[in-house]
């Protein structure tokens, strides 16, 4: 099976700025609470990633993206995926979980601010 090249969003990051309407959340939100509002994770490698479904048992959550892959999460506000999603990190989409443009508008046009913000 051949798989699809990653999709680069840095442009789409630059185009967000322009874009029409942005949505604002607490910086400090908790980590499980923005994971189920944005549906998306940043892998290490620095490729975003969909989530399909996610799945919270007390402190922890097994979460399952569109391209197959599952994993166990902790909770927590200081952790690398909550400070990389904060603060928009990632380089590029994957090409396997076909995460809509919309979708990565969206997210480029959301701001994290400290004083400001829906507490989700």
């Amino acid at each position: 099976m051949s798989s699809k090249k990653n999709v680069d969003i840095t442009k789409t990051l630059q185009d967000a700025e322009n874009s029409r309407k942005q949505k604002y959340y607490r910086k400090n939100v908790g980590f499980f609470k923005l994971l189920e509002k944005i549906k998306l994770w940043p892998a290490r490698s620095g490729v975003l990633h969909g989530i399909k479904s996610i799945k919270i048992t007390s402190n922890t959550a097994e979460i399952t993206t569109f391209c197959g892959e599952s994993f166990l999460v902790w909770n927590s506000r200081n952790s690398r995926a909550s400070r990389w999603l904060r603060n928009k990190l990632s380089f590029s989409a994957c090409g396997k979980c076909k995460i809509p443009d919309w979708k990565i508008e969206k997210y480029t046009a959301t701001m994290m601010t400290q004083k400001w913000g829906s507490g989700l």
